[in-house]
């Protein structure tokens, strides 16, 4: 069943440093089925986080459509939930009472709350941690509390914005695995963006590849490794070859562009 659709979706932004208007997304579409994991691939600035903004409600397209589970977006929801490159916690709360904070201010008994915060605490790996704070943990611990915070609303959607980036290569590889574990207990449907090419086929049932500015799809792949995996996986030779393949798409698209176009592309974060 189709969670999300985007449909011919065109995004341009308001007047740039030159006074003119950014196309930033031109007639993009893809889908989502429910419980799939999809991972959006593509060169820096080429629209990725606009599309999870606009799945998520914080942005509108200038032309076509948003859907998720059969209903145009419009606005913010609990069903949706967004998993920042940065963890987004509150400071002055402990890892319990982060995790808790969604639920409570929804009226869910606080017992229910420290029950569920429970189970996602010692899923997590965070039951030791409990009464920190944020600045007491690691940073892939402070994204292990993020993703519990999100996961105990129990949405629909989870939408990840290189939620791994600035963590350490061990880490990463912790997390990546930690993350299809979490898929296989509570099968969100999860739309992921990454720059890593290794991570988004590790992750992911399908990726698309996007152009450059202004992004489109350039190519969908499947991706036909069954789940649970574990990261001896991409030692195998059809893991290598996709690996391959996806690289090359990425690489037509950043040999194209001038050498101040490619020095502008790769010091702007992508809105």
């Amino acid at each position: 069943m189709q969670k999300i659709l985007v449909d011919n979706v065109t995004k341009v932004f308001g007047a740039n440093r030159n006074g003119g208007e950014t196309l930033a997304l031109d007639r993009v579409g893809l889908e989502i089925a429910d419980q799939e994991i999809v991972c959006l691939v593509g060169p820096s600035g080429c629209g990725k986080s606009t599309i999870v903004n606009m799945v998520a409600g914080f942005d509108a397209p200038s032309s076509g459509r948003v859907l998720v589970n059969g209903s145009e977006v419009r606005d913010a929801g609990p069903d949706r939930i967004v998993v920042f490159q940065t963890a987004a916690l509150f400071p002055w709360l402990s890892v319990i009472k982060n995790i808790m904070m969604g639920p409570l201010k929804r009226g869910t008994p606080l017992r229910q709350c420290r029950e569920d915060a429970a189970r996602f605490m010692h899923t997590m790996q965070l039951e030791a941690f409990a009464d920190h704070f944020p600045y007491q943990l690691s940073g892939g611990m402070r994204q292990r509390v993020q993703i519990a915070s999100a996961l105990i609303n129990r949405p629909d959607v989870l939408l990840m914005d290189e939620p791994f980036v600035g963590l350490d290569f061990q880490t990463r590889l912790v997390m990546q695995e930690l993350l299809l574990e979490l898929w296989q207990e509570f099968h969100p449907t999860i739309l992921f963006i990454t720059h890593d090419i290794e991570e988004a086929i590790f992750l992911s049932d399908r990726l698309y590849v996007m152009t450059k500015r202004p992004g489109r799809i350039k190519e969908e792949i499947r991706v036909p490794f069954s789940k649970p995996r574990k990261f001896d996986l991409v030692t195998t030779s059809e893991f290598v070859a996709i690996k391959d393949h996806v690289f090359h798409l990425i690489r037509e698209e950043l040999v194209g562009l001038s050498t101040s176009q490619r020095s502008e592309s790769l010091e702007s974060s992508e809105r």
